[in-house]
């Protein structure tokens, strides 16, 4: 059984409490630009493909997800039950097959020991399903610190499993130590009880333990006449049946009984623990708080007023900014949404080694596209400057917004991108109540990595040499 549903549980409870530092304006225009991706590809937008969706918005520096160390802590729990039954299992069985060849090996201890082991089992069992952790103070002294998010409500069924594993083990190791045991040494099985209890009732006993097994192996159900036969007593000297290879004859009950009573139960609640434990993972995905909200995200349009900060209640922001910076030595030009169109000013196209077009009509595989190119340009030429033109009387967007928080995770660290905002006119610079929203959008998006740029002028011609060389 795999623990995929319970990974993408865990990743996505993760991930919900990593967005509780983002503003809700962001996550609604990051996961509704998801949601119309999956609408665009014909898929569910489910929570492993949105998983894998941040991830590679997150880049390749992305650090390792935070489902890793409750799950690693959690195989390491299994690997040490694993351990400890194996090695129980060989010396419980050498244990309770010691033969001196002065004593019988009782199979009235075995059945006692084989009933204990199954009450163990159904104790587990119901532990799991009831929710009690009695074992929970020994948890957080090997964890050391305290676990959070909804790995806490599936720790009952993770230690049942882990502690079924362990059984099983146990279980296997056992049933080997005991056929090597049978062919390495003569073994001499008797019955004995202090009560007062014919062979007859014994063997009604051992008839129903055998019934699982007695149409498949009638020599794993002894008969009467063996019952009768292997009785002895504490104090009997007498007691040596005529025939002692008959002592022997109980081995394949003996086996059989440890494999339909100790291994298979075992085995079972193992497979059905693990089933439960996907199960219980599935429910709480669908029910945790965090799906509610993405869905709803998803399935609701966003509209950016530009104005995030400010509330109703608040003025509007109507302060100046004139943190313009001069224009950087770039080649790399990025146009967005049809700026630069029909054509762009020599004054910028000039020099530039790579110039490309983003957002607007362009699909989103294309600005991923250009993501990459523009990243893979700044590794290779070592140029931490782009410079993005826009169109000046176009209010920001959030598809804008979006596009540079997947490039601030693409591209290389310390890259700085130059907001250019262009007039209609190219010649001239865009009016100063143009450059204001595109001030405070640089603001929201973060100055250190988006500052904002006027256009250089292009030289006007001189009318008087025009006219002199006209005549």
């Amino acid at each position: 059984m795999t623990d995929s549903p319970l990974r993408l549980l865990l990743a996505f409870d993760a991930q919900a409490r990593r967005d509780t530092s983002q503003p809700p304006a962001f996550l609604h225009r990051r996961d509704r630009k998801f949601a119309l991706v999956c609408e665009q590809q014909g898929v569910t937008p489910e929570a492993n493909r949105w998983l894998a969706h941040l991830n590679r918005l997150s880049g390749p520096g992305t650090k390792p997800s935070a489902a890793n160390q409750p799950l690693r802590f959690w195989r390491r729990v299994s690997t040490g039950f694993a351990a400890v039954g194996m090695v129980a299992g060989v010396f419980a069985m050498v244990g309770l097959l010691f033969y001196d060849g002065g004593q019988r090996i009782n199979i009235t201890v075995l059945l006692a020991f084989v009933l204990l082991q199954l009450l163990l089992a159904l104790l587990t069992a119901v532990q799991s399903l009831a929710d009690w952790q009695p074992w929970r103070w020994l948890l957080r002294r090997f964890q050391g610190t305290p676990t959070q998010g909804v790995i806490n409500r599936l720790q009952p069924v993770l230690m049942a499993r882990s502690a079924h594993l362990g059984g099983l083990c146990f279980a296997i190791s056992g049933l080997v130590t005991l056929l090597v045991m049978v062919v390495v040494q003569d073994l001499a099985f008797g019955w004995s009880t202090t009560l007062e209890t014919a062979a007859a009732n014994y063997h009604r006993l051992v008839q129903i333990i055998a019934a699982p097994w007695a149409w498949l192996w009638s020599a794993a159900a002894p008969d009467l006449t063996l019952i009768e036969a292997t009785r002895f007593f504490r104090a009997g000297t007498g007691n040596t049946s005529p025939d002692p290879a008959r002592w022997g004859q109980w081995w394949p009950f003996v086996t059989m009984l440890w494999l339909t009573w100790v291994l298979l139960p075992r085995l079972l609640l193992w497979v059905l623990t693990s089933m439960l434990l996907r199960h219980r993972a599935r429910q709480l995905l669908t029910q945790h708080p965090a799906m509610r909200a993405l869905l709803y995200r998803m399935e609701t349009p966003a509209l950016d007023t530009g104005n995030a900060h400010n509330d109703a209640a608040d003025l509007p922001d109507t302060g100046l900014r004139n943190n313009l910076l001069p224009l950087p030595d770039s080649d790399i030009l990025l146009c967005w949404a049809g700026a630069g169109e029909p054509e762009l000013p020599d004054t910028l196209s000039s020099g530039k080694q790579l110039v490309l077009r983003a957002g607007g009509r362009a699909s989103l595989a294309d600005d991923e596209q250009v993501l990459s190119q523009i990243g893979t340009h700044c590794r290779g030429a070592g140029n931490r400057a782009v410079i993005l033109l826009t169109r000046s009387w176009e209010p920001p967007t959030g598809e804008l917004q979006d596009f540079l928080e997947s490039a601030r995770g693409v591209w290389p660290g310390g890259t700085r991108v130059a907001l250019v905002p262009l007039a209609a006119d190219s010649t001239r610079e865009p009016d100063a109540h143009q450059v204001q929203p595109w001030l405070r959008f640089a603001e929201r998006v973060g100055n250190d990595f988006v500052r904002v740029s006027l256009p250089p002028l292009q030289p006007q011609p001189n009318p008087c040499t025009t006219s002199g060389e006209s005549s």
